[in-house]
């Protein structure tokens, strides 16, 4: 199940037994090893978090590229269903956090330090871990490889605003540029250690989400401004729709990385984690409604259905303040990377050392964090197309994990009474979530072929 913590602060990181993919049960009797390798795993080394960490990881983790998307995707909902669904979305997202918090302790004496650990109390040994980690993975790995390209797109758009009579360089070559950062920051040991990154990224976020919808609004409702549809056809209104559904999940992505971000919180009987983590969620939720709902309506206001893709790119002038928004935008996306890769890493040291034995050493951790960051710059490198990844990615991977499976968990774990309140919003949420998780990826699948047609690989 779960990974076990005892309650007295001092010894926080004893008993941390953990059953990561294919491992094998533990005894009672942990071993001096067992503790060492738990100490260096990435997820359960450090436990001396503050409350306020939990704040900019969670913005970190959820106002990212997908903030930008959300004029494009306002442009294919339409203002009625699009302020609804921001707002659903919004509203949704924040009770399935809540559940996810709550529950990280619900066991006395134990912490579900990883999603998983949580889907495998609810599900079940291998039921669990089959359900949750390949959904995770994809939710992880897919927003690294997003960023890549988000990070590579918006470096261009700097080096194309600062020097307008250069040659124009390929976007592969930017990515490569953003590449390289992460294979430095790839190896700072947890997520403690990144929370200066983190703090960056999250000041960021907010920065370029202000830049964007001021000068939206500064510019003013532009010429001959159209809310209708993009689309000429009734069938490309359609799939719009649908794509656009999915930008909007992707806009809330961080429960995939909550219950990591908890587990680097102390905690005791008499103060759980689950309080200083919840105000840092309040707190970073607030922060969430000030970049997105200004800039999706303020965004959509102005440009009307004529908005890009990234509403930065709709923004042509004042140059210096779209570079800065551009600049803003990589050091966000380098935090964000970050904070997504951090399970990917935790994942795959824990099978290559408690699975396959080998030894908890830099060396190991240095081969597999590279490896790994090529691996997302080459796929960001051979599909640049940034809104239809996000529309694919954000409903096929993001609705299951932040929208419905943190309710089928809590129905499966306190079984609410037939017909309560609980047990209405959690069907609610689930209804809602496979709508999304069935309708969103069709037209992100549908964008990502037209793309293809018009753009080439490894542009």
């Amino acid at each position: 199940m779960g990974s076990e913590s005892p309650t007295n602060p001092n010894s926080i990181n004893e008993g941390n037994r953990n059953v990561y993919p294919f491992s094998p049960p533990e005894s009672d009797k942990r071993t001096a090893e067992q503790k060492a390798i738990d100490d260096w795993l990435p997820i359960t080394s450090s436990r001396n978090a503050k409350w306020w960490y939990s704040t900019f990881h969670n913005v970190t983790a959820m106002v990212g590229a997908g903030v930008l998307s959300l004029p494009s995707a306002m442009a294919n909902l339409g203002w009625g269903p699009g302020v609804v669904i921001l707002i659903l979305s919004w509203l949704i997202t924040l009770y399935t956090l809540w559940q996810m918090v709550e529950m990280h302790e619900m066991v006395p004496g134990k912490r579900f330090d990883r999603y998983h650990e949580l889907g495998q109390h609810a599900f079940g040994e291998k039921l669990g871990l089959w359900i949750v980690v390949p959904q995770q993975l994809i939710c992880e790995v897919g927003v690294d490889i997003v960023y890549m390209v988000t990070g590579g797109k918006s470096l261009q758009k700097v080096h194309d605003l600062v020097c307008k009579d250069c040659n124009k360089i390929k976007t592969s070559y930017f990515i490569m540029i953003f590449a390289s950062v992460h294979f430095v920051l790839a190896h700072l040991p947890n997520f403690n250690s990144i929370s200066g990154i983190s703090l960056a990224a999250a000041v960021m976020s907010l920065s370029y989400s202000t830049i964007a919808w001021a000068a939206s609004a500064h510019k003013g409702v532009q010429q001959g401004v159209e809310y209708g549809y993009k689309a000429t056809t009734q069938a490309g209104t359609v799939f719009n729709f649908f794509n656009a559904l999915g930008d909007v999940a992707f806009a809330y992505a961080g429960h995939n990385v909550v219950l990591e971000i908890q587990a680097t919180i102390p905690s005791s009987p008499e103060k759980p984690s689950k309080g200083p983590m919840w105000r840092g969620v309040v707190v970073a939720y607030m922060v969430v409604a000030l970049c997105y709902f200004p800039v999706a309506l303020v965004g959509y206001w102005m440009f009307g259905n004529k908005v890009e893709d990234n509403i930065l790119i709709s923004l042509e002038k004042p140059t210096w303040l779209i570079v800065a928004a551009n600049l803003f935008v990589v050091i966000h996306v380098i935090g964000s990377y970050q904070l997504y890769a951090m399970p990917v890493f935790d994942m795959i040291e824990t099978v290559m050392v408690k699975k396959l034995n080998f030894k908890p050493t830099r060396m190991l951790r240095f081969i597999v964090r590279n490896v790994y960051v090529a691996f997302t710059m080459f796929v960001g490198i051979t599909f640049p197309f940034f809104g239809a990844l996000l529309g694919f990615f954000g409903g096929f991977a993001f609705a299951p994990t932040t929208y419905f499976l943190p309710c089928i968990i809590w129905l499966a774990i306190y079984k609410p009474k037939k017909y309560s309140l609980s047990w209405f919003t959690n069907w609610i949420c689930i209804i809602l979530g496979l709508l999304l998780m069935i309708l969103s990826p069709i037209g992100g699948l549908r964008n990502i072929i037209l793309n293809a047609k018009t753009y080439g690989f490894y542009q």
